[in-house]
């Protein structure tokens, strides 16, 4: 079993930052991949950005250049740097662990871009 929490969401103006968190429960070491996940309003899930145990990244088209994937293995915490935010970022933002084949879900954080 692993816990995911999920922090750092809000509200913030087109053009602006934000960095979320996601806290594993166990050492993210033993992780195979952990990811964001984003669902807008109405939507279905996306995936926003992924980082496997090896330190490899991918990204949506829709985010290159502005968002950034890391982890911090140490701290157990895996994070999103979200830059150059726009409208259509608004969503639920989730984290995600692959792990022993199955996947762990965090509880959502609301990310809402509006002037």
């Amino acid at each position: 079993q692993v816990q995911l929490v999920e922090s750092g969401g809000g509200l913030v103006q087109p053009g602006g930052s934000l960095n979320l968190s996601c806290a594993a429960s166990i050492s993210i070491f033993w992780i195979n991949d952990m990811g964001w996940y984003r669902q807008p309003p109405g939507k279905e899930r996306e995936l926003v950005a992924g980082i496997s145990s090896g330190g490899n990244t991918r990204y949506a088209d829709s985010v290159k250049g502005r968002f950034t994937i890391s982890r911090d293995s140490p701290k157990n915490t895996v994070y999103l740097q979200m830059n150059t935010l726009k409208t259509e970022d608004t969503a639920v933002y989730y984290c995600n662990a692959h792990f022993s084949l199955d996947d762990y879900w965090g509880h959502g954080t609301q990310v809402t871009v509006s002037s």
